[in-house]
């Protein structure tokens, strides 16, 4: 091409290429947020929910409704039954003796409290259960979502 011809080719002007590129990270954004987003977001359940999302990471919630700390046992587990009492548990919260230290006294002072717990949802012997390792994953005093059942004294 000659070096006189260049008005032969569309030059766009700086404005409009900064449209374009601010409407490229728009569409950008947009697409990540929808991407990501989900992936971000946990999943709140009710204690009799988490049977049905074993493998999966969300938030259970109930009440604690039964509690042992097994220091003769092997691995030193503190166990926190949710919504029903041990042996008919719906879903239980294991803290490992190894971690207990992180959270005082967790079969007193979580007893008779409502909690969620967030974390990978396992299964021990058909029940499901989370491992916290952290008190950070343990929340006290939750609502209850409009769809939970309501106790009445």
């Amino acid at each position: 091409m000659k070096p006189g011809h260049s008005s032969l080719i569309a030059q766009p002007s700086r404005s409009s290429l900064l449209v374009w590129m601010l409407l490229c990270l728009i569409v950008a954004m947009s697409l990540a947020t929808l991407i990501i987003e989900p992936a971000l977001a946990q999943k709140k359940l009710i204690a009799s929910e988490a049977k049905d999302h074993v493998g999966e990471t969300a938030t259970v919630c109930g009440n604690v409704v039964s509690t042992r700390y097994t220091a003769s046992t092997k691995g030193q587990p503190t166990f926190l039954n949710l919504d029903k009492p041990y042996p008919n548990q719906i879903f239980t919260l294991v803290i490992w003796g190894s971690n207990r230290s992180k959270f005082g006294r967790p079969e007193v002072e979580y007893n008779q409290k409502r909690i969620c717990v967030t974390g990978k949802i396992g299964e021990y012997r058909g029940v499901p259960e989370i491992v916290a390792d952290d008190p950070k994953q343990i929340t006290m005093g939750q609502p209850k979502r409009p769809n939970d059942e309501v106790s009445l004294p």
